[in-house]
């Protein structure tokens, strides 16, 4: 009997044709054609398993699953799933554990060199006819030789790291478990606390998962206690930031500059104050979308997928909920 796979996010037609060429076989892939929650409910309705790229997936969405086997997310962050009612309902939930850590990493080097050197700034006014390179709205910096810090540790921090020994840079970085010494000698890190971390480095780039414990995280105090020449860098989620003090920070040059690719609320909506800074990067959450990385974190979500199927454990990294 052929089952079926719902994914919940609107997606183009080319990318769910793609995602049909890998299809295991007795299998069938569908997807969403809006966010509204009425309309999730009615296609999660039927589904046999869900896939959630970015959209959220509350409990009233899962409720309205009649026969949901398996609730996957498209990449890391479970923060947007209600993995207690998936628990209660006993829907398991798995995700792509470190399928997308080195886009992530890569992209989040990106955002570095851009909010130091102006790119976007230089980019739109050059874009409304104004040549603005000898008025930049901030000194502009290299990269080479700074300080950075690392906030989250696991597979994108851990990469980012290995990315930034070219540079020369001096890495702390902070998570709750330290590493041992010899993976710190080897990756070329140093662990410190938050505090230290803050006011020591050139660049703070966040990694971290949104817990309890990380939720407005870097609030006003936080900003305070860094560099007036630090960028803070957030490709982890939107909610590890007060984005009302981080505005005011950047509005007050108590900071540098900022790159995001995260929000507290997604879609960013339209006029947000951010956009109207000079001083800020922002991208649409796209640091893990990569064309060439595509068919390996199908293939694993897939395989994750058929597991649940057959009855077969799905690799212990990448449950969630089992």
């Amino acid at each position: 009997m052929t089952e079926t796979i719902m994914v919940l996010d609107p997606i183009s037609d080319v990318t769910a044709a793609r995602l049909r060429a890998l299809l295991p076989p007795g299998l069938k892939l569908e997807h969403g054609a809006s966010r509204d929650e009425a309309h999730q409910q009615a296609i999660i309705a039927d589904a046999d398993y869900a896939i959630s790229g970015q959209i959220a997936v509350p409990g009233t969405v899962l409720r309205a699953a009649r026969r949901l086997k398996l609730l996957h997310k498209w990449g890391v962050g479970t923060d947007n799933l209600d993995l207690a009612a998936a628990a209660e309902l006993g829907i398991k939930v798995a995700r792509t554990t470190g399928s997308n850590a080195i886009p992530v990493a890569e992209f989040t080097i990106g955002l570095i060199i851009a909010a130091l050197r102006n790119l976007a700034f230089g980019h739109a006014e050059l874009m409304k006819g104004h040549w603005r390179g000898g008025s930049l709205p901030v000194d502009s910096y290299s990269l080479s030789g700074k300080t950075v810090g690392i906030v989250g540790f696991g597979a994108i921090g851990k990469a980012v790291a290995r990315m930034l020994s070219g540079f020369g840079c001096t890495i702390l970085y902070h998570k709750p478990n330290p590493l041992d010494a010899e993976e710190e000698r080897r990756l070329g890190v140093s662990h410190a606390d938050l505090p230290r971390l803050l006011a020591a480095s050139d660049i703070v780039t966040l990694h971290c998962p949104l817990t309890s414990a990380t939720t407005g995280m870097i609030d006003r105090a936080a900003l305070r206690s860094m560099k007036r020449t630090a960028v803070l860098v957030n490709v982890a989620r939107g909610g590890v930031v007060v984005e009302d003090d981080l505005m005011a920070a950047l509005r007050g040059r108590e900071i540098h500059s900022a790159a995001m690719d995260v929000f507290e609320i997604e879609p960013l909506p339209a006029g947000h104050p951010l956009t109207t800074l000079d001083n800020v990067v922002i991208t649409p959450h796209i640091a893990a979308g990569t064309a060439d990385n595509f068919e390996k974190t199908v293939r694993q979500m897939f395989r994750n997928i058929q597991h649940a199927k057959e009855g077969t454990p799905i690799p212990p990294q990448d449950v969630v909920v089992g």
